[in-house]
């Protein structure tokens, strides 16, 4: 039995002496995976009709809990990075809309209470292995650091000089992995603790595609180090990780951050699981997630620590568009960087056993940034004042006694252009714009911040947001306004 609910019940029982004589369970290890690109329905157990096999992940989903109303709280990347290490909304920072690229500097404060902060506070060992994309203080030539968001002479920056503001000053004890998306970093190269792996000294030359919302592989100019691989960029992240979960000291547990850089773009799959798929090259690097997701269970289980792990897997935001009849998104409108809920919702699986209910689905609203409550309550750990102010606790779903009722009631999200969709209950309003609100077609370039349009959908009725009932409900409209503006104030 997990300690809160043994705590709970001696305590109703009466039994305060037989909990003090008995000796604490041990906490779990916990391992958390998030994916990039990956859609509600690239999943056999989202999406039985899906062209692509994922093994390994409809395991974990038949062993642990599937959440069918989850949500990321950005349709694009580092926005969302920000929202699970911190438990807040990146809009309530500078980055209003986008995401950051190679060169730029750190979104999250170094005063900031972080995710890994969190566990490393409760004598965790802890690791990000992986894509960062929450910018980085690179040292500049001339002094100080980058301030640019958009840098892109890279002959302005010092590779010998450790850069600041980096996982290891935000609760991280190791850090390896690559500063962005292999498509917007500007520099191709893995970084070690606080520098490269090497320095830089090659031109990456860009390279285009055909068409690049079906055949993605292109990737911006460059610099490099030598013998960069882009196909080998994750099974490098896995290796990484593996090591470093055979190295952890046995005296203390673990928190493992696994930020994949799979399956965005460059759609290049490696030896592993290339020609795996009916889906082509984007299925093939769908299939490298579920396969990373084997390697890291089959780690746990050769150190005979899998069941003394809680995993979590998500994916930061929807999907491309998927080829050949595959429905990427599932039954959602829209893809990636769009405020439909193709956009934002998003797989997420929860295993641990003996404590997470195994085989079961959670149909109530979460959001990623919900992750900081919902790890700190398991730990029976206490958040700082001012952190983790858009988090929720969602323990007691992965203790198997949720509500009747949602523990979220309110569920937001931003798209790549900065507009916010709020939903309530059966309503989703979305705000600024009368198209998708992002840039993967149907793209939109409406001004976001015109907030006098928008769109209003009733996801019970039409989940499929196909009537837009802005113009018929103005009442609903005015409640949902007034409802985001409170958050938005807070």
């Amino acid at each position: 039995m997990n300690l809160p609910l043994f705590t709970a019940l001696c305590s109703a029982l009466g039994l305060s002496s037989v909990h003090d004589a008995t000796p604490e369970p041990p906490r779990p290890n916990v391992v958390l995976i998030l994916a990039d690109d990956l859609g509600f329905g690239d999943l056999g157990v989202y999406n039985p009709n899906s062209k692509i096999k994922t093994p390994h992940l409809d395991q974990l989903a038949a062993e642990g809990l599937r959440f069918t109303d989850a949500h990321s709280p950005s349709a694009v990347c580092t926005p969302t990075r920000y929202g699970v290490l911190t438990g807040r909304y990146a809009w309530r920072t500078e980055l209003k809309s986008s995401v950051l690229m190679g060169f730029s500097p750190p979104l999250i404060d170094s005063e900031r209470f972080t995710m890994a902060d969190l566990f490393k506070g409760a004598g965790y060992q802890t690791a990000c292995i992986g894509k960062w994309h929450l910018g980085l203080g690179w040292q500049l030539v001339e002094g100080g650091t980058v301030q640019e968001r958009y840098l892109r002479d890279a002959g302005k920056i010092n590779f010998e000089e450790p850069f600041v503001g980096g996982p290891l000053e935000l609760g991280f004890d190791r850090f390896f992995g690559c500063s962005a998306c292999p498509t917007t970093d500007w520099i191709y190269a893995y970084l070690e603790g606080d520098r490269t792996v090497g320095l830089p000294t090659e031109t990456m030359e860009a390279q285009g595609s055909e068409d690049s919302h079906k055949l993605d592989v292109s990737y911006r100019p460059g610099v490099a180090t030598p013998g960069w691989d882009f196909e080998r960029v994750d099974p490098t992240f896995v290796g990484e990780a593996r090591a470093w979960l055979k190295g952890t000291e046995r005296k203390a547990p673990f928190f493992l951050y696994l930020p994949l850089s799979a399956p965005h773009a460059p759609w290049l799959p490696p030896e592993e699981t290339r020609g795996t798929t009916e889906e082509g090259a984007r299925g093939d690097m769908v299939a490298l997630v579920d396969w990373a997701v084997g390697e890291i269970r089959a780690e746990l289980e050769e150190l005979e620590l899998l069941e003394d792990t809680l995993i979590v897997f998500t994916s930061d935001n929807g999907p491309r568009i998927g080829l050949n009849g595959h429905a990427s998104a599932g039954p959602w409108r829209g893809y990636k960087s769009h405020a439909w809920e193709g956009g934002h919702r998003v797989p997420m699986i929860a295993r641990w056993p003996g404590v997470v209910p195994a085989g079961e689905a959670y149909g109530h609203p979460a959001s990623l940034t919900d992750l900081l409550s919902t790890f700190a309550a398991l730990l029976e750990a206490e958040l700082p004042e001012g952190a983790g102010e858009d988090s929720l606790d969602l323990s007691p779903v992965f203790l198997g006694s949720p509500p009747e009722e949602p523990i979220r009631e309110v569920v937001l999200s931003h798209s790549v252009r900065g507009a916010f969709t709020i939903r309530r209950g059966r309503w989703k309003l979305i705000l600024g714009t009368e198209g998708s609100g992002g840039w993967v077609p149907p793209s939109d370039s409406s001004n976001p911040r015109d907030e006098s349009i928008g769109q209003l959908y009733d996801l019970v009725a039409d989940p499929a947001e196909s009537k837009d009932l802005f113009d018929e409900r103005p009442e609903v409209v005015r409640e949902l306004r007034a409802l985001l503006k409170e958050i938005r104030d807070r």
